[in-house]
């Protein structure tokens, strides 16, 4: 989590760094700061967003060619200026940034204590540059080996940037379970955690594999591993515009990507599916066709919306596919002792690729011989390279905090892996394939119309705007959907929210239901509807306030509920495709109406890469 940046060139490099942690502020904002090099060493730093560092600034001597910044998602030490990156060795002639967690942080600080090392702040990282330190000073060994050394003995997730006042030439990058991107540009080298600051100088980029360490010139680049081997760098082309990080007239990023859904949609179908031919290809995991036939399970690992997104997936692969399958959290996954076989298929979905939870989970599920398949948006990333196969979604960068296009991106390839083991196994008819294909590919123009009720939902969280608590309710399919839509508002609008599989409500949670509740349905007309409607008669005959969530033209529905949504009519299958739109829309205005923050929502970030 947290964000890193570095460059090294013939520019100033302060507007550079400045940019680019704005650009990645979306992975953590609770203090920001940066080191620049220009005769001498300069650190500034301070509690808050990028821009109250800004303004810190202002005034100060930026000058330097040589720099690095950072913006920060606290782990250890409360966010505070002290707390804040970089962080300076004992001698201060040494600065770092970090992103993850030493876990053997408190063993090593009590040794170098009794050296006679006083730090400064509460953090995990000031003991890693002050183990440099030590070892340079004991040994007598140039930067570039001491700081590879100090690396053999930590324990723990990194990416590294370090500086040095003596060594006004150089940058050192390292990585290990966290992302790292090297930009590569003529006579200038850029370093991030994404490519998102990058993509303005340069589109040719190195992503750091794990062990792998960057001693960074100005005139050239070397990489070696933990073990100080020479590795040969691959240098790829960023598939990325600029204007897909700018909000585009949009007041928030969140809102810009709610609007996104449709191209994201599409772009994730473009080339995978034939509706004519009734046909899904799937180019990620085609060499895996024979095993898909012979699979007895497969186990869906995630977090957060992913999770949510996995369990949309539960359905529709066992639907049609006709396979078992379980969704894990995968934080809990690797604590519990799980059975796995060879003959097991495990699916981890992740927007990032960089999770440290879903990490872990493949790490065990490979140990004990599973297939492991990837779903992730960020070419590049650890869980695509580290899993045997996969399939990106191409939803584009996601800049707001909340994942809105990423999970309808994650539910289409879902759908398109249901479709594409069902064909396999021969588990679905040509002609329902062929009707199934041409419905789905129908689907961004309906998600276009289900985006037309804006302006009524607005209206409707004028209403709720001053709730304190909400329940979303679905069933089969639509019960994901209503736990997506519950962690949307909570984490955008501070609401209190949860999501039940509606013939749950009379399990307990309709003791809840008062005048004062606002309880989403998501209602449509589906198999489970006449059910649907009773638990709304349920929920109305004590008092509480139904939005519903409806199939176009439902009239039942709408004589009983408060407010109705209307989505276009569309299969089963589809529905959380469309049912997702207005529930994303309702968090958004609920939380702008609060003034909360939607794109940089209090205590969380994009991409959570510590455990």
């Amino acid at each position: 989590m947290c964000g890193i940046v570095g460059y090294i060139g013939y520019r100033d490099a302060y507007p550079i760094i400045i940019k680019g942690l704005h650009r990645l502020e979306y992975r953590g904002y609770d203090s920001a700061g940066i080191s620049l090099f220009d005769k001498e060493l300069k650190v500034y730093k301070k509690a808050g967003k990028v821009s109250d560092l800004e303004n810190f600034v202002k005034g100060l001597d930026l000058g330097g060619s040589l720099g690095m910044g950072h913006t920060r998602w606290a782990t250890h030490g409360a966010p505070s200026d002290r707390n804040s990156h970089p962080h300076s060795s004992n001698n201060r002639k040494l600065t770092i940034i970090h992103n993850g967690i030493i876990e053997n942080y408190g063993i090593i600080k009590e040794t170098l204590i009794s050296k006679g090392h006083i730090f400064k702040s509460d953090t995990d990282t000031e003991v890693l540059i002050h183990l440099v330190e030590d070892i340079q000073n004991e040994t007598g060994l140039d930067l570039k080996e001491a700081a590879r050394v100090a690396l053999t003995k930590v324990i723990g997730a990194y990416a590294i940037v370090i500086m040095s006042s003596e060594e006004p030439d150089l940058l050192i990058a390292a990585r290990k379970g966290s992302p790292l991107v090297i930009g590569v540009g003529k006579g200038e080298y850029f370093i991030a955690s994404d490519a998102t600051p990058i993509v303005e100088y340069t589109k040719n980029v190195i992503y750091l594999n794990d062990n792998e360490i960057a001693y960074i010139h100005r005139d050239g680049l070397l990489v070696k591993n933990i073990d100080n081997t020479i590795q040969t760098p691959y240098i790829q082309e960023l598939d990325m515009k600029l204007e897909m990080l700018e909000k585009g007239g949009y007041d928030h990023f969140m809102l810009k990507e709610i609007y996104e859904q449709p191209r994201s949609i599409r772009d994730c179908m473009r080339g995978r599916i034939y509706p004519q031919l009734g046909k899904v290809q799937l180019g990620g995991i085609k060499e895996y066709t024979e095993k898909l036939k012979n699979i007895d399970r497969i186990i869906i690992v995630a977090c957060g919306t992913s999770w949510h997104a996995g369990l949309v997936g539960e359905y529709l692969i066992e639907e049609y596919a006709r396979v078992p399958v379980e969704v894990e959290y995968a934080s809990e996954f690797r604590y519990r002792n799980p059975i796995i076989t060879e003959k097991d298929l495990v699916i981890a979905i992740s927007q990032s690729g960089e999770t440290a939870d879903t990490m872990a989970a493949i790490e065990l599920a490979k140990e004990r011989g599973a297939t492991i398949f990837g779903i992730c948006n960020v070419v590049g990333a650890s869980i695509p390279r580290t899993t045997h196969a996969g399939v990106y979604t191409h939803a584009g960068p996601e800049i707001g905090v909340a994942s809105t296009k990423a999970f309808t991106a994650q539910v289409t390839v879902l759908t398109l892996m249901a479709f594409y083991i069902a064909q396999q196994r021969g588990t679905i008819t040509q002609s329902k394939l062929v009707e199934h294909l041409t419905e789905l590919n129908s689907i961004p123009e309906l998600v276009e119309q289900a985006l037309k009720s804006n302006d009524h939902i607005k209206e409707i969280a004028v209403k709720f705007k001053d709730s304190t608590n909400c329940l979303f309710l679905g069933r089969g399919s639509s019960f994901p959907v209503a736990l997506e839509g519950a962690l949307k508002l909570k984490e955008i609008s501070y609401i209190h929210a949860e999501g039940y599989p509606a013939a749950e409500m009379k399990h307990g949670p309709i003791a809840l239901i008062d005048d004062d509740m606002p309880v989403v349905f998501i209602a449509t007309k589906d198999s489970s509807y006449e059910k649907v409607v009773s638990n709304i008669q349920e929920v109305k005959a004590r008092k509480g306030h139904v939005i519903a969530i409806v199939t176009e033209g439902d009239t039942q529905v709408k004589e009983m509920a408060d407010f109705v949504i209307e989505i276009p009519q569309t299969d089963q299958a589809f529905v959380p495709l469309l049912a997702t739109i207005p529930l994303q829309l309702l968090a958004y205005h609920i939380a702008v109406m609060r003034g909360c923050n939607v794109d940089q929502p209090r205590n969380l970030a994009k991409s959570v890469t510590v455990e």
